[in-house]
């Protein structure tokens, strides 16, 4: 071909040209050859556009173009052959190790800075245009950026004409989506996307249909840290601001490449060390041969641990029959700090201060008082509240929002605001927490907050000096059935809100943000009926306006969180 080139095997086609392997006879050397096919009327604008790019760029990470021959029906671009995979292949078999994508990561950033100072915008970045080589070299990069085709360069009009959206959907900016100008912002936002798929195996943006996922463009992506837990927090964080809706928001690639850096322990880590630094799961496993499938996930915590596994590196585009057979290499882990440090004062700090409250009410005169407070921290040591949250063993103090609420007539929002919490015994405990915090501070304040204080309560003056007044008077009425189904009723609400509102359709989501506010509405007055009876006023506080703004928070949460 082209009177130098001995084609020896098809290595890939797509809608854009077939790519070969082959011999260049005249330098001795393989090449890999892509021959675009054109109509009668069609002058290579892509091809001519990928040429124009490539030749601008000079980079480790970036396919080398070496020659580009226009012929009477197809046009050819000759360039470096890459013995290798593409990142999609490796992925979707799951044979890469964390490490490994982070490596990926950062050489991709290193080709688009060198791409963006020399004008030029991918506008196409996905793991199919990512090339992996199969024998890892330290002197050279471990990917390479290809397919320029759809590329933006500064100071070429002719070739970009506006209103264009080039590019693969499911990696696609939103600005670029919706046909306005993508930069330098754009490419990052499919970088990121990039790695978010690598070390989770998910791309956050793809849905079952192509209608579905131009819904998700656009919209909050759910965070890295909730769909791969053991992925360093700064790491999770610089994902998730790239991938920001708004272009201004996302940071920039030099930023990108020192958190993958950091967490690859090239540069400064939280415990300092400078060895590699890889996110190893233990269960499931997911370092498998291409033959294998991928195991099940887990959504328990998965820790580090030093490992010892094949170097899964199959010829490129080859079939299974002519795998080398792997060689071990052993990764050097770093092991995680014997425990982790959490944000917030430990539960028995927390408790110690309770007690201290307790004693300076009781020698202040006010027993009654110094006995509510036990009552109200007894199940705070009994629910799994605080626990495993990341938040700290601070986040039952969010029940605090309860009383907060009722005083200005909306404690029906509240199981809204329970429901937020990531895991469905938390969601449940601070619901339940919260209903008992509202019944508690109605006497304690002398204010009507939910049910009103019990009727025939005396006056806070009378039973805040006396345990036996406060027990009978203000705890005995609340201790009985009406309290178990109201605080049931909370629970239920904020377990079952985010398993309905999944941000996967904004109006499946309104409908079913309306079904939980009626039902809470119509369920309270039979569950608390109990309560009732003893209360001063018959109907709860607010119920129907707090339950429409608790459905409404629903909504706007999973609208900033995004789908699951």
């Amino acid at each position: 071909m082209l009177g130098r080139y001995r084609l020896q095997e098809q290595l890939g086609a797509g809608g854009f040209g077939v790519v070969w392997r082959a011999y260049d006879e005249q330098l001795d050397r393989e090449v890999a050859v892509k021959r675009i096919p054109l109509a009668p009327q069609d002058d290579g604008e892509r091809a001519t556009r990928e040429a124009l790019a490539s030749a601008r760029l000079a980079h480790p990470a970036i396919v080398a173009l070496y020659e580009a021959c226009p012929a009477q029906d197809a046009f050819y671009l000759i360039s470096e052959l890459v013995d290798g995979d593409t990142l999609a292949e490796l992925i979707e078999a799951d044979e890469l190790a964390d490490s490994q994508v982070l490596q990926i990561g950062v050489a991709l950033c290193g080709a688009l800075e060198h791409a963006h100072a020399r004008g030029v915008i991918h506008r196409d970045v996905k793991p199919q245009n990512v090339l992996v080589a199969r024998e890892p070299d330290a002197e050279r990069e471990p990917a390479k950026l290809t397919d320029f085709g759809g590329a933006w360069m500064s100071g070429e009009e002719v070739l970009t004409r506006t209103g264009d959206v080039l590019g693969t959907l499911a990696y696609m900016a939103p600005e670029q989506s919706e046909g306005r100008e993508a930069g330098e912002a754009a490419d990052l936002y499919s970088l990121a996307l990039v790695m978010y798929e690598g070390l989770s195996g998910v791309n956050p943006v793809r849905g079952a249909t192509p209608a579905e996922t131009v819904r998700r463009i656009g919209r909050p992506v759910r965070s890295l840290a909730r769909a791969r837990r053991n992925v360093p927090r700064e790491l999770a964080r610089a994902i998730d601001r790239a991938l920001a809706p708004s272009p201004r928001a996302r940071g920039t690639l030099s930023e990108l490449r020192e958190a993958l850096e950091c967490a690859l322990g090239d540069g400064p880590t939280l415990q300092g060390h400078t060895q590699e630094r890889v996110l190893t799961r233990v269960e499931p496993t997911r370092r498998i041969g291409r033959s294998g499938s991928p195991g099940p996930e887990t959504g328990r915590d998965e820790r580090l641990r030093p490992e010892v596994r094949p170097h899964p590196h199959p010829p490129p585009y080859a079939p299974a029959s002519h795998a080398h057979a792997p060689a071990q290499e052993q990764v050097i882990h770093e092991h995680p700090p014997a425990h982790t440090p959490r944000r917030g004062l430990p539960r028995a700090v927390w408790l110690l201060l309770a007690i201290a409250l307790c004693a300076w009410q009781a020698a202040a005169g006010r027993a009654g008082v110094s006995l509510l407070l036990p009552a109200a921290l007894l199940p705070v040591v009994l629910l799994p509240i605080g626990r495993r949250d990341r938040a700290g063993t601070g986040g039952w103090l969010a029940c605090l929002l309860a009383p907060a609420l009722g005083a200005i007539g909306l404690a029906g929002a509240f199981p809204a605001i329970a429901g937020q919490a990531p895991r469905w015994r938390m969601r449940a405990a601070l619901g339940a927490l919260g209903y008992w915090w509202l019944l508690l501070a109605e006497p304690l304040l002398g204010r009507h907050l939910w049910l009103g204080p019990a009727a025939g309560t005396p006056r806070n003056a009378v039973w805040e000096g006396s345990l036996s007044s406060t027990t009978v008077h203000v705890l005995a009425p609340l201790l009985s059935l009406g309290l178990l189904l109201g605080a049931a009723l909370w629970a239920g609400a904020a377990v079952l809100l985010p398993l309905i509102v999944r941000g996967r359709s904004a109006a499946v989501d309104a409908v079913a943000a309306v079904v939980w506010s009626a039902a809470l509405a119509a369920a309270t007055p039979a569950l608390a009926g109990g309560l009732a009876r003893h209360a001063a006023h018959p109907s709860p506080r607010g119920l129907i306006v707090g339950a429409v703004l608790g459905g409404a928070l629903a909504l706007a949460a999973r609208a900033l969180r995004g789908p699951v």
